[in-house]
């Protein structure tokens, strides 16, 4: 329980449902769906369309999504890679004939086809108790009428304005400027689209004037997309992975997302007695960067295209393979970084998730990429178009090597976590590159340190990457002073790190947590 002198969130309790994500808007969405007799997956797929609207620079319809199920009454956990494909036509032999070292992330080479519509289709259909048209009725509505920008969006959009090119600067910008705290942003293009995808289902998305929409805008920038890469894109069910840490159980999507690195991670650290030390010392913060070096490492060698898995994945779940990375580690100075990571940095994301009265427990992960995606917007609905092909890699042979019909590789995964007998809990840690190794710290936290889950997501993060340990202000001077000491090239980053929702269904009750690091909230009823 937190200390009541402080400022902060308490945990939210209830007893029905819950939904907790970045924005009050899609929570409160997420609730009304539940209370008229929707379950889980109807009130996620409610909410995930109104945070389109909400955060526009995060995420929308031209994007992926990735979903972890447990359906009520049942101890199976259900994945779904909704993660769209490289056009077939794309090729890294001719890219780099042509003089490119990677993949201009704000060009038309770096859309892949959005694989998340049929993701919501696909689940809404197969999970779902009510009609879509009634799923997406929300969505619609705040597209129509607008949502009064919050606070942590304004910030974010006026960081990312430059972005926008061509059609997206006249729909994304307020004449030509970033929006201030409660200006309105609509979207009446974006409900159209969802209007079709209510009537139509998924051909009203990838087999129609919204495909062709796509493919013309992209053809006239260069890109390769045809009709056929739209229409052929298709969502996948997969076994999650799981792994071990301390009596708790971290279930994760397996590639092409990095769900197997936060286990890897977990299997590092768990040769280190992390519960002796200071959660928030030089000691601790210094062992997860390291953990968190070997692990990126790993990923960026063999995260790929599950095509290309076959045997990387028991590689990077392997005990022993972690037990090797541990005995690297040096626990009183830095390693250097190392390698030169050649795919982008991924910077935005939406995460939600949803427990019902049933306990069909949802964890929902949902994003374009960097802010904004591509900047580039289709010309006659506006749908703002991912770079999710700013992922691959142009180095010759390299498992995630870009290459029509592949999935790149992916920073944005949903998580859960189980101890047997005592707590469900669907969870998801937002941040881009710093996803895998911030469900470890989540999980740490609780796992190590005892705490409630409000301040798990509350407190402090560091984050080893591209050569420097960020830290955020919540740790003082001395431990960053301890960390330079030790080798560490220690910055203070210009935002938070990451973000952070979850629910844990512990006696038949539900407690929610949601991060303030975004503008978001639990709700439940």
């Amino acid at each position: 329980m937190r200390d009541f002198h402080f400022s902060g969130r308490s945990t939210v309790i209830s007893k029905n449902g819950m939904c907790a994500t970045s924005h009050p808007l899609a929570a409160q969405t997420a609730i009304k769906i539940l209370e008229s007799g929707g379950n889980a997956v109807d009130a996620g797929i409610a909410a995930a369309m109104v945070l389109n609207i909400c955060e526009p620079q995060m995420t929308g319809l031209g994007g992926d999504c990735f979903a972890l199920l447990q359906p009520a009454g049942s101890d199976e956990f259900i994945g779904l890679n909704a993660s769209g494909k490289a056009p077939k036509n794309l090729s890294a032999a001719r890219l780099r004939d042509q003089g490119h070292s990677k993949i201009d992330e704000n060009s038309a080479m770096a859309v892949t086809v959005p694989g998340a519509v049929d993701g919501f289709v696909t689940l809404s259909k197969d999970w779902g108790s009510m009609p879509l048209a009634d799923v997406l009725a929300p969505a619609i509505h705040y597209a129509e009428q607008g949502v009064p920008v919050a606070e942590r969006v304004a910030f974010d959009w006026r960081a990312s304005l430059s972005r926008l090119q061509g059609n997206a600067q006249n729909l994304y910008s307020f004449s030509g400027n970033a929006p201030e705290p409660g200006q309105v942003f609509r979207a009446p293009h974006q409900a159209e689209v969802l209007r079709r995808i209510a009537k139509q289902g998924r051909a009203g998305f990838y087999e129609d004037e919204v495909a062709q929409d796509f493919v013309d805008t992209l053809a006239a920038l260069g890109g390769s997309h045809t009709m056929e890469d739209f229409a052929a894109t298709k969502c996948d069910y997969v076994t999650p992975v799981r792994g071990e840490y301390k009596g708790f159980e971290l279930i994760e999507l397996p590639p092409n997302g990095q769900g197997s690195i936060a286990i890897l991670i977990a299997n590092i650290l768990s040769h280190f007695d992390i519960a002796k030390l200071d959660p928030f010392g030089n000691q601790r913060a210094h062992l997860e960067a390291e953990a968190t070096k070997l692990a990126y490492d790993a990923r960026d060698r063999f995260v790929a295209d599950p095509s290309a898995m076959a045997d990387r994945l028991d590689h990077l779940l392997s005990k022993q393979v972690a037990a090797d990375l541990a005995a690297l580690i040096n626990p009183d100075r830095a390693m250097d970084w190392g390698f030169e990571q050649t795919e982008a940095v991924h910077k935005e994301t939406v995460y939600l998730t949803v427990v019902d009265k049933n306990r069909m427990a949802l964890s929902l992960i949902y994003s374009i990429f960097h802010s904004f995606g591509s900047g580039i917007a289709s010309d006659k609905f506006g749908i703002l178009m991912q770079n999710r092909g700013a992922g691959f890699t142009l180095q010759q042979g390299h498992p995630n090597e870009a290459g029509g019909g592949k999935r790149p590789m992916h920073t944005i995964i949903p998580g859960m976590i189980r101890k047997p007998g005592a707590f469900l809990m669907p969870f998801g840690v937002m941040g881009g590159q710093y996803q895998a190794a911030g469900h470890m710290r989540f999980l740490s936290n609780i796992a190590d340190f005892g705490m409630d889950i409000q301040p798990a997501i509350d407190a402090p993060r560091s984050f080893a990457h591209m050569g420097v340990l960020a830290m955020e202000r919540g740790y003082g001077p001395e431990i960053r002073n301890q960390l330079t000491k030790m080798g560490h090239s220690v910055t203070t980053p210009e935002t938070a790190i990451g973000g952070a929702q979850a629910i844990m269904i512990k006696d038949d009750v539900l407690f929610g947590a949601s991060d303030p690091r975004k503008d978001g909230c639990a709700q439940g009823y």
